[in-house]
């Protein structure tokens, strides 16, 4: 009996080709895109799974709540070293290791050559006692096992070694200390795509001699310079430190004395043990190590999934529906010889069965053929296993099933139960059944609802995406090249300057200025000011720059004056290099003289001056040092500078105090006119002459910015190719249903041009009837699609506005399709002889 199933069912495909190959090629279109999207759901959700005892692994991340004066919130992977310190001293019973992580790109001498590692960390202690990745060579057990040792990913050790064995060898790093040899020690696994965290190369060094000359950032609570590691004794002990955490805060965290009255930092700040698992899709995210997602994009993705695969369903269901006619006689004859309604239904869920196998050797061939343009265009490794742990050949098996099942259930009973004495009397040529036609409605309702609302989504997240790489920064982007690598122990001091100086005079230099924080900086660093007579502090980002900032940035000072170096008071400069003893004196010098500050009018406006006119020479305090050492410095604000946003306008705008120095930065920023590629040549050239054992490090201000932003271009590319594809199922649906209508109305049309109607009366008839059911899916799409964008535009600080644009035109395109679509068939049935019509009448 199967046999005989199976036959039928080939030769029914056989018969009709053309419908064949529409069901096919829709439900497979449907598949692939369902089993890609949700190979890509899969692959985000499995970040860190990979890794030995995920479960205790844990990173401490940094929040900045907002307060009742209007704070800024903030949510940071990053960490003080002092936070893991007071967490292991604390919990000894629950903490069982600790390892604080420095994202460093020191200059590395091999065999006398000087270069870089990509992605070098510097740990405090053995990070793989918590990253528990596998070794090739050594073992994790003894990779790291005192300071000055140094494991090599594989690929890095391919890259400096070759095929010999790099055990033992030395690697020379160049850091503030001088020049260390570390010995390598071990050659691990790469580690894969789908982690959150990356490393080439993993130093172990001291902490307290490598902050030897800045012992404060190591007790500073404020100072973010990189992320602290945690292994648990068990998973659930990290309920326990976060019940505690409140306490434990106000416990740790320095009471600040002002006015006679003691502040506690803590009431801003909070820290969360976050399983190392759930970083990637987590609160926090941090570009500066791999890019994050979030679980409302992934859970997006995962819902087109099932909606494009449900049209393609659907278009299974109303092609099946719409050749009923064809089938009409079929299931009459089988019924007067004897066939049961339950084979019929059989049969027919068989082809359906049948029709969807198909379609997934099909859809399989293409995800074959479209994954590794995929992978690249996702910077993924999404791979597609039939067996084995992660094998997808069971689901797959059950996803054909499934959609057989769901596809041919209705077209199976309503085939199933048409009645022969009905079909074979008078003999009648067609077939239909009560609310059939309705229910085809509402599925092309459902459909270009879906299409709809993706091609909305698809206009608002690629205008989002154009308004944050255009939107006013508070800086001018163009003609800005950002030099980086400045603070490498090879940049010996005073060279920094002299290369600022060089740079100065390139023709076509404008001006250049250098500065702690640059475009999409990878630092954060924060201080607590307070107003007159307040004991409530504001946490304001504080940086140092070189006076002259301003104008190369094309900052525009909107009250005040700009930094100047003939004013003594402006300048915060601790002499470098320096014992401790002279840093100490220079500091407490400064902290009873006072400082002159630059706020952005953000900082003014957080610490109650509406005005910027009126923050100007107001008299504040600031833990510009470390308040607990020092105590708070006067401030006196000279002027106030317009915003400018240096990070994504994902992140809250910071508020910045900005101080002047003549040390101690990171960045060169170059305003330039002319060919930008000249003078990225000059600069490299100066840079290169004075300093040729440090790498160089340049991009234009434009391209950093838009880096910043691939990954949401990336997304909106993504939903672009659904709603293409929606769309495309979408107007095979809406022939299937033309089909039925034709078939349906065919002696209808016939006899209304009998009676005089035109052809293009019986075109405008059918094409809008064809239209209400897109008229209808824009009520259902538009509130969708603006709930969906306006939960995913909350995830800007900077947003454009939700305007009626997107929707109109999204439901105009959606109606020009659908009477292209139906346009030529409804003309060609038009125009059919009412002769051959009505013929058998």
């Amino acid at each position: 009996m199967w046999r005989n199933y199976l036959l039928v069912g080939m030769r029914a495909l056989a018969k009709s080709r053309a419908y064949a190959a529409i069901n096919i090629v829709g439900l497979a279109l449907g598949l692939a895109a369902c089993v890609m999207i949700l190979l890509y759901v899969r692959y985000e959700t499995s970040y860190d799974d990979w890794m030995e005892g995920a479960d205790n692994a844990f990173q401490v991340q940094t929040y900045y709540s907002a307060t009742e004066t209007g704070g800024e919130e903030m949510k940071l992977q990053m960490s003080g070293i002092v936070t893991g310190r007071a967490l292991k001293k604390d919990y000894p019973a629950q903490v069982e290791e600790v390892v604080w992580v420095r994202g460093f790109g020191p200059i590395v001498i091999q065999d006398g050559q000087a270069g870089e590692i990509e992605d070098l960390r510097m740990v405090d202690g053995d990070l793989f006692r918590i990253f528990r990745v596998p070794f090739v060579r050594g073992s994790r057990e003894a990779a790291l096992p005192d300071t000055n040792s140094i494991a090599l990913s594989e690929s890095e050790a391919k890259r400096r070694f070759g095929n010999a064995d790099p055990i033992g060898k030395t690697l020379t790093i160049v850091d503030n200390t001088g020049n260390i040899d570390y010995r390598v020690t071990g050659v691990f696994k790469d580690f894969p795509k789908n982690s959150h965290f990356t490393a080439n190369a993993v130093a172990r060094f001291d902490l307290g001699v490598q902050f030897a000359d800045r012992l404060d950032a190591t007790t500073d609570w404020d100072n973010q310079q990189g992320w602290n590691y945690v292994r648990l004794r068990s998973p659930a002990d990290a309920d326990l430190i976060h019940a505690n955490m409140p306490a434990w805060e106000k416990r740790n965290i320095p009471d600040t004395n002002v006015g006679g009255q003691r502040s506690n930092p803590g009431e801003v700040q909070d820290y969360r043990l976050v399983n190392v698992r759930d970083v990637h899709l987590g609160e926090a995210q941090d570009a500066s190590v791999t890019p994050g997602n979030d679980r409302f994009t992934v859970a997006t993705f995962a819902v087109i999934a099932l909606l494009v695969l449900g049209m393609a369903c659907v278009n299974f269901t109303n092609l099946a529906t719409a050749r009923a006619s064809q089938r009409a006689r079929e299931v009459a004859l089988r019924k007067v010889l004897g066939a049961s309604r339950k084979q019929l239904i059989t049969q027919f869920l068989g082809e359906s069965l049948l029709v969807a196998a198909l379609a997934m050797v099909v859809a399989l061939a293409a995800v074959e053929l479209l994954l590794p343009t995929f992978n690249a265009f996702l910077d993924a490794d999404i791979a597609l296993d039939y067996f084995g742990a992660n094998g997808v050949l069971l689901p797959l098996v059950a996803l054909v099933l499934l959609v057989g099942v769901l596809a041919g259930l209705y077209p199976a009973f309503y085939l199933a139960r048409f009645e022969p004495a009905k079909i074979l009397k008078a003999n009648k040529s067609a077939a239909d059944a009560q609310g059939s036609g309705r229910l085809r409605n509402v599925l092309v309702v459902g459909q270009f609802a879906v299409s709809i609302a993706l091609i909305i989504c698809t206009a608002i997240i690629y205008a989002q995406t154009v308004y944050a790489r255009t939107v006013d920064a508070g800086y001018k982007r163009d003609g800005l090249l950002q030099v980086g690598n400045l603070g490498f122990r090879g940049v010996e001091p005073g060279m920094d300057q002299a290369v600022t100086e060089q740079i100065r005079r390139i023709p076509g230099v404008r001006s250049a200025a250098r500065t702690q924080i640059a475009v999409n900086p990878g630092n954060n660093s924060m201080t607590s000011i307070y107003p007159p007579n307040s004991t409530q502090g504001q946490e304001i980002g504080n940086y140092s720059v070189e006076a002259g900032f301003f104008d190369t940035m094309g900052m525009r000072i909107v009250a005040g004056r700009d930094f100047s170096e003939a004013q003594g008071r402006d300048d915060r400069t601790v002499p470098f290099p320096s014992t401790e003893e002279e840093r100490e004196a220079a500091v407490r010098a400064i902290v009873q003289r006072g400082l002159n500050v630059v706020l952005t009018r953000e900082a003014a406006r957080r610490l109650g001056y509406r005005d910027p006119a009126a923050a100007v020479g107001q008299n504040l305090r600031a833990s510009i040092f470390s308040s607990e050492e020092y105590g708070l410095t006067p401030i006196t604000v000279v002027g106030v500078v317009e915003d400018a946003r240096f990070r994504s306008i994902r992140d809250p705008l910071q508020p910045i105090v900005y101080t002047m120095r003549r040390n101690g930065f990171g960045d060169i920023m170059v305003r330039f006119s002319g060919d930008p590629n000249a003078i990225r040549s000059q600069v490299e050239q100066v840079w290169k002459r004075n300093v040729a054992q440090v790498p160089f490090g340049a991009e234009f201000a434009d391209d950093i910015v838009r880096e910043q932003y691939d990954r949401d271009e990336a997304r909106g590319q993504l939903f672009a190719a659904f709603a293409v594809l929606a769309v495309v199922i979408g107007c095979l649906g809406l022939f299937g249903l033309a089909a039925f209508t034709a078939e349906r109305r065919t002696k209808e049309i016939g006899i209304r041009k009998v009676l005089g109607a035109r052809t293009r009366d019986i075109v405008r008839l059918l094409v809008w009837q064809f239209s209400r059911p897109v008229l209808v899916a824009n009520l259902i799409a538009w509130p969708l699609a603006w709930w969906l964008m306006r939960d995913w535009l909350n995830g800007f600080d900077n947003r454009i506005e939700l305007t009626p644009t997107p929707f109109v035109v999204a439901g105009l395109l959606a109606l020009v399709i659908a009477i292209v679509t139906v346009g030529g068939h409804a003309y060609r049935v038009a125009q059919t002889s009412p002769v051959r019509a009505l013929r058998y009448e």
